[in-house]
């Protein structure tokens, strides 16, 4: 599954969804731009000049900002922001990572066994015809060249379904689930919620919306009002 360059997809089309990887036009000016202190250390330009920002789950702000995550060099290492829309120079998506299939060439991939289990699980997906995309610490490693992976690493897949996924499509993808190692997260029109969880509850499930979790039975239908804090 080849579809052209991972990096020629400038933020020019519908607005970013979670787990999109966005890189900034202007490093420096982005760090400028929050007060002393606001940032972590970590989050330089320099390394904002290379890696992305990760889209979050969360409403846009009331002028147009995006919510994202930064993400450093350690699992520690994260921190959530506000990215200005102009800010973002291109974008690249869990679904545009799937179709470049990078890790066929990725030099440590007989020693990562999230690569190995992405290995094993594209070719499964892919006969599906599902709509799927790589997210997390392989999707952000394998869209930014920059090789943050190790032994414990997990994978990390986003299965995209506008309508609920057939009982036999389902029970293929938990099947997937018996790597330890491998998670799935579908996501519907109204959040997203884990494969893993569904298949231990049989229906109901923990959905995550752009405004909070919520449990429901159908994650494709409107989540009821969260129930008030006691």
């Amino acid at each position: 599954m080849t579809d052209g360059p991972a990096h020629a997809h400038a933020m020019d089309g519908p607005a970013p969804l979670p787990h999109d990887l966005l890189w900034l036009a202007d490093p420096a000016a982005f760090v400028a731009g929050h007060a002393a202190g606001a940032l972590p250390a970590w989050a330089s330009a320099a390394w904002l000049a290379q890696a992305p920002l990760v889209v979050r789950r969360a409403r846009a702000g009331a002028d147009g900002r995006i919510p994202v995550g930064l993400r450093g060099a350690t699992r520690a290492q994260r921190h959530a922001a506000w990215l200005p829309a102009a800010q973002v120079a291109r974008a690249v998506t869990p679904r545009m990572i799937a179709r470049q299939a990078r890790w066929h060439d990725h030099p440590r991939r007989a020693a990562l066994p999230a690569l190995a289990a992405l290995a094993r699980a594209a070719p499964v997906l892919d006969a599906m015809q599902v709509d799927w995309g790589v997210t997390g610490s392989v999707g952000f490693s394998l869209a930014s060249g920059l090789d943050l992976l190790h032994e414990g690493s997990d994978l990390d897949l986003l299965v995209t379904a506008a309508a609920p996924l057939a009982p036999h499509a389902e029970r293929m993808l938990a099947a997937l689930l018996g790597d330890p190692r491998l998670d799935i997260q579908v996501g519907t029109p109204r959040g997203a919620f884990a494969l893993r969880e569904r298949a231990r509850t049989g229906g109901r499930v923990l959905l995550k919306t752009a405004d909070g979790p919520v449990m429901c039975d159908d994650p494709w239908l409107a989540p009821a009002a969260r129930p008030r804090a006691p």
